[in-house]
């Protein structure tokens, strides 16, 4: 069983995957305590990987044109998403993407992996899809490049007391075009 926060459809707000069409499967619990985690883990319920199949099937427009977009996010979605979950969910067509902070170890059936690390310690992953680092103007991205490998990598502003440091954010990625700016477009438009 897994413990499920909320099942939601929506647009991916972030990163590469901007825009397109998801059904976010966000878990409760973590291993890391944010400041700017926005998932209440006390909250949940249980659900076996066919209830969350189920719900998924529920929520996606009947489509045979593309797969089903599914962002597994959290809390710390590695902490629970397992074979099973990721088999369950590519029966039926998913294409499945998972939001994670790097500590966990994870199914190598997993279509495609963002690691937004808070620290280049303890990390377990090496390579990843994307890598996403809040930009907190204090400490260097560079030192998660050093820890892990991207196909692409992206700067995303920390937002504090209602503002964002999107201007220095910015300028680090004009001096270091490995980086591209990501904004949480969801955020920024008013849409879950």
């Amino acid at each position: 069983m897994y413990k499920v926060n909320e099942i939601f459809y929506s647009l991916q707000g972030e990163g590469y995957w901007a825009g397109t069409p998801s059904i976010f499967v966000r878990f409760s619990g973590c291993n890391l305590a944010c400041p700017w985690c926005d998932t209440d883990h006390k909250q949940f319920r249980s659900m076996s990987a066919e209830d969350i199949l189920t719900a998924i099937l529920t929520l996606y427009p009947d489509t045979n044109s593309r797969k089903k977009h599914i962002v597994l996010t959290g809390g710390e979605p590695g902490l629970q998403a397992d074979d099973e979950l990721i088999d369950c969910l590519h029966s039926k067509g998913c294409y499945v993407t998972i939001e994670t902070n790097g500590t966990c170890a994870l199914p190598n059936s997993i279509d495609w992996i963002t690691c937004s690390p808070k620290s280049p310690q303890g990390l377990q992953l090496e390579q990843v899809n994307e890598l996403k680092v809040v930009y907190t103007g204090t400490t260097d991205p560079a030192e998660m490049v050093q820890s892990i490998r991207a196909d692409h990598y992206f700067l995303q502003p920390l937002e504090k007391d209602g503002k964002m440091n999107t201007d220095q954010c910015v300028e680090y990625i004009k001096q270091h075009p490995l980086w591209r700016l990501s904004l949480q477009t969801h955020k920024l438009i008013g849409i879950r």
